[in-house]
C-alpha cells in the first residue's frame, strides 16, 4: 500500500480509504451474486495468516488492536467451475466453521458432494446444520519426521485416507486439491499472507478488506487457464467477465447512494 502511495504520489490515508470502500462493495457483491450455485463437487479448506502480530508475539505487543493474531481464512471451491462459492476469515475453532458452512449451504442451489480435510470443525458444523451433501473427509497421514529448529512447513505427508461421514459420496471426488491449489494462488497473489515476509497485514478489518478484493478478482475478472472463462461465467452467474474499473463504478454509485441519503436526512430534519 505504501508503495502504491508513492507510485501514485498520493497520501497513504487515501489508499486505506480506497481498500475500505473496494473491500466494502466488493464483499457485498459477493454477498448479493454468488446466490443458487448449481455444484455437483465442493471442495472446503482453510488458509493460515496472522494480523499485527503472530499469537505467540501478541504477550510482549504493545497497543494490540481487536482481532490480532492468527487469522484463519476459510474457502469453499465448485470444483468444476473453480468459483469460490463462500469464504469466512475468523479463527479456527468450530463457531467460525459454523459459520462458514452455514453460508455455503445456504449458497448451493443443489445437494453436492463435499470434501473437507480432516479438521472437526467441519465435522460439528456439518452435523449441526444437517447439511444436504453426500459428505466425506481426507485425512492425511504425516510421517513422523521431527520439524527441527527453524522448520516452517509441516512434515511430508506420507498417506491419505477417507472417511464417509453423511450420503454416498463418490470416491473419484473425495479430494482437496483444487482448494489446496486455491490457497497457493492465495498467498502468490496478495503480499500480506505471502509465507516469511513483512507486508503482513496491521489490522484485522482491513485484512478482510483485501480479501473480499482479491475474491472479487479471482471470481469475476481472472480468466481461469483451466477453462478459459472467469469462475463465475463457468458456473453461470454471468455472461461476460468483469474488469476492475466496473468495481470502481460500484464506489462511485455506493458513494452517490450515501451523500444522497445524508442529504436527505438534512432536509428531514429541517423543521417545516
Amino acid at each position: 500500500m505504501r508503495s502504491v502511495s508513492r507510485v501514485c504520489d498520493v497520501s497513504i490515508n487515501t489508499v486505506s480509504k480506497l481498500l475500505v470502500d473496494a473491500g466494502t462493495v466488493a464483499a457485498a457483491f459477493h454477498h448479493e451474486q454468488v446466490r443458487d450455485v448449481r455444484s455437483q463437487s465442493v471442495q472446503c479448506d482453510e488458509i493460515w495468516s496472522f494480523a499485527y502480530a503472530k499469537a505467540k508475539n501478541l504477550r510482549t505487543a504493545k497497543a494490540v488492536p481487536i482481532g490480532s493474531g492468527d487469522v484463519w481464512t476459510w474457502t469453499g471451491i465448485d470444483a468444476d467451475s473453480k468459483l469460490i462459492i463462500s469464504w469466512h476469515v475468523g479463527d479456527r475453532h468450530h463457531g467460525a466453521g459454523l459459520e462458514f458452512m452455514s453460508d455455503l449451504r445456504a449458497r448451493l442451489a443443489t445437494r453436492v458432494q463435499l470434501t473437507t480435510d480432516g479438521h472437526k470443525a467441519y465435522l460439528s458444523a456439518v452435523a449441526a446444520l444437517d447439511f444436504n451433501a453426500d459428505y466425506a473427509m481426507l485425512i492425511k497421514i504425516f510421517g513422523r519426521e521431527s520439524a527441527g529448529p527453524g522448520r516452517y512447513s509441516p512434515p511430508v505427508v506420507i498417506g491419505t485416507k477417507t472417511q464417509t461421514i453423511r450420503g454416498n459420496p463418490d470416491p473419484a471426488y473425495i479430494n482437496t486439491s483444487y482448494a489446496e491449489r486455491h490457497n497457493l494462488t492465495m498467498r502468490m497473489s496478495m503480499r500480506r499472507i505471502t509465507r516469511l515476509n513483512n507486508a503482513f497485514s496491521k489490522k484485522f478489518e482491513n485484512h478482510c478488506h483485501a480479501l473480499a478484493l482479491y475474491f472479487f478478482w479471482y471470481n469475476w475478472v481472472r480468466t481461469h487457464k483451466a477453462h478459459r472463462l472467469t469462475p463465475a461465467m463457468a458456473a453461470g452467474l454471468t455472461k461476460s467477465p468483469m474488469e476492475m474499473s466496473d468495481l470502481v463504478a460500484m464506489i462511485d454509485a455506493r458513494e452517490a447512494k450515501i451523500l444522497s441519503e445524508k442529504r436527505q436526512a438534512m432536509l428531514d430534519a429541517v423543521p417545516q
